[in-house]
């Protein structure tokens, strides 16, 4: 009985130890500064930058290629119906527009789609007689 209790305490640490090093490892892409205002915030809690957790990953929200204003008037004004397989955003109002701003630009500069205007037209030669 005593082994099976010492051994049911060491998976658990164990197991415990792996989850907090999967937890840090998500973040080590974030940009020290950006790391801090989303943890200033509670971002954090519910966004990474390339994985979806409670919210979109910033990359997806990227992609939507809504403005700088746009990102900072949806951390105020968060529009569930632009996000429906997600549980609505509370409207986070206690964040200063200047860190909205830089959390905003920061955010679309994870997008790695092709630009508009961007793509290479494909050309073909033709062999005249």
């Amino acid at each position: 009985m005593k082994k099976l209790v010492v051994t049911l305490f060491a998976a658990l640490t164990l197991a415990g130890v792996s989850f907090n090093a999967n937890a840090q490892a998500s973040t080590a892409d974030i940009p020290a500064d950006m790391n801090a205002l989303m943890s200033k915030y509670t971002c954090i809690a519910c966004h990474r930058p390339n994985q979806r957790l409670v919210g979109p990953a910033y990359a997806d929200v990227a992609k939507k290629k809504y403005s700088n204003a746009e990102i900072v008037n949806l951390i105020y004004n968060p529009i569930p119906t632009h996000w429906p397989d997600y549980p609505p955003m509370a409207a986070m109002k206690q964040v200063p527009k200047d860190d909205a701003m830089k959390l905003a630009v920061w955010i679309n500069s994870l997008d790695d789609s092709p630009k508009k205007g961007t793509t290479k037209k494909k050309t073909t030669t033709s062999k005249r007689s």
